[in-house]
C-alpha cells in the first residue's frame, strides 16, 4: 500500500479538526433553541428525497419543519422537498462529495432557529465521505433501499458505525427484487449489533409514522435533558 505523504495527511486533520469545533458551535445553537437535527445520509438512488418529502409534509402537521439539502450541481431535490410545504434550501457543493458544518452554518445565516423544531439535513449521495463530518446533528441516519443488496452495510462499515439507526427504503419492493432480509439484518448487525432499524416505503406509507413517532419521542427526551 501507497503512504500518503505527510502533509496531505497533515492537512486533512486540520480539515477535520476545523470541521469537528464547527459542528460543537453548531450543536450548542441548536440546543439552545431546542431544534433537533437529522442528517441522512445514503447511496445515490435510495430514495432519500422521497422519504423526507414524506416525512416533513407528515411531521409538518404538528410542528415547524425545515431541510437543507446537498447536491453536486442542480436544486432538483430541494424543488422536490419544497413540494411538502416545509422551508427548504439547497447546499450546492461542486466537487466536494458531501455536506461540513461550514456549509450548514452558512445555510443557516438567515434562517430563525428559534421557529424550527426539526431540521433534516440531506447529505450528498456518497456512503463514504459523510462518515468522517459531523454537522452537529443528534441523530445521523444511514438508509439502504433493498435494490442494493443485502452486504451493503460491510461494504461501509465506517457510515453504519457513525449512525444511530438505518432505514431500509423501498421495502415494498422487497419480494419482487428478492431482498433477504436475514442476510441484511445479520450483515448490520455484524458491523453495529445494536442500530436501530426501520422499514419503511415510502410509495405505500409503511413504516413512515414508526419512524417519525420515534424521532418525536427522541425530540422530548433531547429537550427534557436539555432544560436540566
Amino acid at each position: 500500500m501507497t503512504e500518503l505523504n505527510p502533509r496531505i495527511v497533515e492537512i486533512r486533520q486540520n480539515v477535520l479538526k476545523k470541521n469537528d469545533l464547527l459542528a460543537r458551535e453548531l450543536r450548542k445553537r441548536f440546543q439552545k433553541t431546542g431544534v433537533y437535527v437529522v442528517n441522512l445520509v445514503s447511496s445515490p438512488g435510495a430514495g432519500k428525497t422521497t422519504l423526507l418529502t414524506e416525512a416533513l409534509t407528515r411531521l409538518g402537521r404538528r410542528h415547524q419543519v425545515a431541510a437543507l439539502v446537498g447536491d453536486l450541481a442542480t436544486e432538483n431535490d430541494a424543488d422536490r422537498l419544497r413540494q411538502s410545504g416545509a422551508k427548504v434550501r439547497q447546499i450546492t457543493t461542486g466537487t466536494v462529495c458531501h455536506l461540513e458544518a461550514e456549509m450548514i452554518e452558512r445555510a443557516l445565516q438567515d434562517w430563525d432557529l428559534e421557529k424550527i423544531d426539526f431540521l433534516f439535513i440531506e447529505n450528498v449521495g456518497n456512503l463514504v465521505c459523510p462518515a468522517s463530518y459531523d454537522l452537529g446533528e443528534n441523530q445521523r441516519v444511514v438508509l439502504f433501499s433493498v435494490t442494493e443488496g443485502e452486504d451493503k452495510p460491510v461494504k461501509y462499515p465506517t457510515i453504519v458505525n457513525s449512525a444511530d439507526a438505518a432505514i431500509i427504503t423501498k421495502i415494498d419492493l422487497a419480494e419482487a427484487v428478492g431482498f433477504q432480509r436475514n442476510r441484511f439484518y445479520e450483515a448490520l448487525h455484524e458491523v453495529r449489533p445494536d442500530i436501530r432499524i426501520y422499514e419503511v416505503s415510502a410509495r405505500t406509507g409503511e413504516g413512515i409514522d414508526e419512524w417519525i413517532s420515534r424521532l418525536e419521542a427522541d425530540k422530548s427526551a433531547f429537550l427534557m435533558s436539555s432544560s436540566v
